[in-house]
């Protein structure tokens, strides 16, 4: 999946925190340490660097959902993740956005943080963020 591809789909998914640019796609994608899992209708973009992994974020199209896709894309972050040599995965999710929280509790995250008002909505409003985390 290309930067603009990428960037596309985050747009139509993603309101808070505010969608990600092709550019930004692009610069993450062009480090070592970044790596993108895509399919058709979504994909996952990941880091592991001294290691840890990251899920920096995660997008499946709104009419593919509930089909297993996310499930599929967090499990292929997550062998990505243990083949680069990571022993510990973590990720940043809404407080609010309840069908990832349990996307992500079913692949084992659990709770290790909360970050009060970190996510803002585009009407200036703040969402608090939950740090999930899950050894590999």
């Amino acid at each position: 999946m290309t930067p603009a591809a990428m960037a596309a789909l985050h747009a139509r998914v993603f309101s808070a925190p505010p969608p990600w640019s092709e550019e930004t796609f692009a610069a993450l994608v062009s480090r070592t340490e970044v790596f993108a899992i895509a399919v058709a209708e979504g994909f996952a973009l990941g880091r592991a660097v001294a290691g840890e992994a990251e899920l920096l974020t995660l997008a499946v199209a709104p009419e593919a959902r509930r089909r297993g896709i996310g499930q599929r894309l967090v499990a292929r972050f997550l062998a990505e993740a243990r083949s680069r040599g990571a022993q510990n995965a973590f990720l940043e999710v809404g407080a609010d956005n309840a069908a990832a929280r349990a996307l992500y509790a079913r692949a084992g995250f659990v709770p290790v943080g909360h970050r009060r008002a970190y996510l803002r909505r585009p009407d200036g409003s703040a969402v608090d963020a939950i740090v999930l985390s899950r050894p590999l």
